[in-house]
C-alpha cells in the first residue's frame, strides 16, 4: 500500500506545477503572438472560400514562392484541375479550358518531417524531379504519409494548412471527375478559383 503522505505530496506538487503553466502570461502570450504572425491567405472558389495558415519558419522559399503567386493574382480565373477523393485536390496550374499558366522558376523542395501530410494540409505539386514545384499546389483530403519526405524519395512540401473551410475542400473532392484533354480525374464542372489574396494582419 502506497503512503499516503507521500501520495498526496505529489498531488499538490502537480496541481502547483500546472497552474503555474496555466497562469503564465509569458507562454500564452509567446504562443499567440507565433500564431498570429504566421501568414494567411483566403482562397475564394466556386464552392466558397478556405482560409489557409502558411509555416514560413519551416518552408521559407515555399511560402515566399506561394504568396509572390497570391499577391501578383496568378492564381485567379484558375481551376482545381485534378480531384481524387480519399486523397487530394489539386490546383493552380491551369486555367478553366486547361490551358497551362506560364509560371516562375521552380523552387527547392523544402519537404520535413516537422509538417507531414496530414488531412487539411497545403502541400507543392511538382514533376518527379523533387525541386520542380512552381505554382501548383495540392490540399490533402486524408493522411497521405507515404508523400512526406523519406518514405518514397524527397517527399513533397508541405508549408500551411486549411484554418477554415476544410467542408468546401471536402465538397470539391467529392466532385463527379472525368477524361479531359488527356488529364485524368478533371472535375466534369469547373472548381475555379476566383480570387486568392494576403488576409493582413490587424493593425
Amino acid at each position: 500500500m502506497r503512503n499516503p503522505v507521500k501520495l498526496l505530496q505529489c498531488m499538490i506538487s502537480l496541481f502547483v506545477l500546472l497552474t503555474a503553466f496555466a497562469a503564465s502570461p509569458t507562454l500564452a502570450q509567446q504562443s499567440s503572438t507565433s500564431n498570429e504572425s504566421l501568414p494567411k491567405v483566403r482562397m475564394v472558389t466556386s464552392e466558397g472560400a478556405i482560409e489557409l495558415q502558411l509555416r514560413p519558419d519551416v518552408a521559407p522559399e515555399t511560402v515566399a514562392n506561394f504568396l509572390q503567386y497570391v499577391r501578383d493574382g496568378f492564381y485567379d480565373g484558375t481551376v482545381f484541375h485534378r480531384v481524387i477523393p480519399g486523397f487530394m485536390i489539386q490546383g493552380g496550374g491551369f486555367t478553366e479550358t486547361l490551358s497551362r499558366k506560364s509560371t516562375r522558376d521552380p523552387v527547392r523542395n523544402e519537404a520535413s518531417p516537422t509538417l507531414p501530410n496530414l488531412r487539411g494540409t497545403i502541400a507543392m505539386a511538382r514533376t518527379n524531379a523533387p525541386d520542380s514545384a512552381t505554382s501548383q499546389f495540392f490540399i490533402n483530403v486524408a493522411d497521405n504519409g507515404f508523400l512526406n519526405a523519406g518514405v518514397r524519395g524527397a517527399g513533397y512540401a508541405v508549408f500551411g494548412k486549411v484554418t477554415e473551410g476544410m467542408g468546401v475542400v471536402d465538397a470539391i473532392a467529392r466532385k463527379q471527375t472525368t477524361r479531359k484533354q488527356g488529364m485524368a480525374d478533371v472535375p466534369v464542372e469547373p472548381v475555379r478559383i476566383e480570387n486568392a489574396t494576403v488576409i493582413e494582419a490587424a493593425e
